[in-house]
């Protein structure tokens, strides 16, 4: 078997095969037509080469490849997604198909790079002499095994009481407190847009990253959220304070996981945490979804992440080089 590279305009017309793939071997949300066509709309140079490993109508291997600088490429990698674009059966030999790849790569290649890679969907490659790994970042997820209260009574002491104290506070205040859960085609467009106009009220907006509905990232969100609550898979959470809008999170699932792709909250509340009392909410309800296993964050770890989590994994790079005697340069 060998490598078949198309043009990147061609990504739509292997959606199928690329989905089956993706579904056989990671099943991994991001990795999802859903996600990678709007990635590709938004975000792509239209440059990037379409790459199928095998049969073409049933590929064993799949990826979305870039040229970066000179004899250098890499998987397709734009930051709104957590996992770099490459797909394998879990049969196939990574040195082998990778190796192959850059014979394939046009013009020159000395180097090609698989990014942003998760371990517990491929194992990590053992170093050998044309191929090196880097470590990424360190990210977690929350297994949902048991019940909600078990988990929560193993939460840190302080997170359980400065909740407990923010809630207690909010009720005297009568606020009322409101989780809601969008999931609807038709709902994605107004959440976007309220997701934008709280990030843009905060430090993001200084920084020139925050989301609008009228930039390429609020697009890329609206196209992709609209692809996922299309096949019930796309949620937008909502905490509301009363008629305030306080927090919200962008979510995506697939296969027995939740990804929390994107939070923003109030920045100008200082008496509370809305995303963390918005977390507590939502995790409950998530423990009482026999289908879903995990909640992934695939953000590196801050503190935050601690106290919900200490699974926490270390993500990394591969970087295959055309001869061995580049691997020591």
């Amino acid at each position: 078997m060998d490598w078949t590279l198309y043009p990147i305009d061609k990504f739509d017309a292997h959606r199928e095969q690329w989905d089956r793939l993706n579904q056989t071997s990671f099943n991994a949300p991001t990795l999802n037509s859903a996600f990678i066509s709007p990635s590709l709309k938004y975000f792509s140079t239209g440059k990037e080469k379409l790459a199928l490993y095998g049969d073409p109508a049933n590929p064993s291997a799949a990826a979305i490849i870039q040229k970066n600088k000179f004899g250098s490429w890499s998987t397709f990698q734009p930051s709104q997604n957590p996992l770099g674009a490459w797909l394998q059966d879990q049969t196939l030999d990574f040195t082998t198909i990778t190796e192959k790849l850059i014979q394939r790569i046009p013009g020159i290649c000395l180097v090609f790079g698989v990014t942003q890679q998760d371990p517990s969907l491929q194992e990590r490659p053992q170093p050998n002499k044309t191929i090196n790994t880097i470590d990424y970042i360190q990210t977690a997820r929350i297994a949902l095994d048991g019940n909600f209260d078990d988990y929560w009574s193993k939460r840190g002491k302080n997170l359980r009481q400065n909740l407990r104290r923010q809630g207690n506070r909010l009720e005297r205040e009568n606020t009322q407190v409101t989780l809601k859960c969008l999931i609807k085609v038709e709902e994605v467009i107004s959440a976007v847009e309220a997701y934008g106009t709280l990030e843009s009220a905060g430090w993001k907006n200084d920084s020139g990253t925050a989301i609008g509905i009228h930039n390429d990232q609020g697009r890329f969100y609206t196209d992709m959220l609209e692809n996922f609550c299309a096949k019930d898979q796309g949620r937008i959470y909502q905490y509301w304070y009363n008629e305030r809008l306080v927090a919200t999170d962008l979510c995506i699932t697939g296969g027995d996981a939740i990804i929390i792709l994107k939070t923003t909250y109030d920045e100008t509340i200082k008496t509370s945490s809305p995303a963390m009392l918005m977390r507590k909410d939502s995790f409950e309800s998530l423990f009482s979804e026999p289908d879903l296993k995990l909640i992934e964050f695939y953000g590196e770890v801050m503190d935050w992440h601690t106290k919900w989590s200490a699974d926490i994994r270390t993500m990394h790079h591969a970087n295959i080089y055309r001869h061995k005697l580049l691997r020591l340069i």
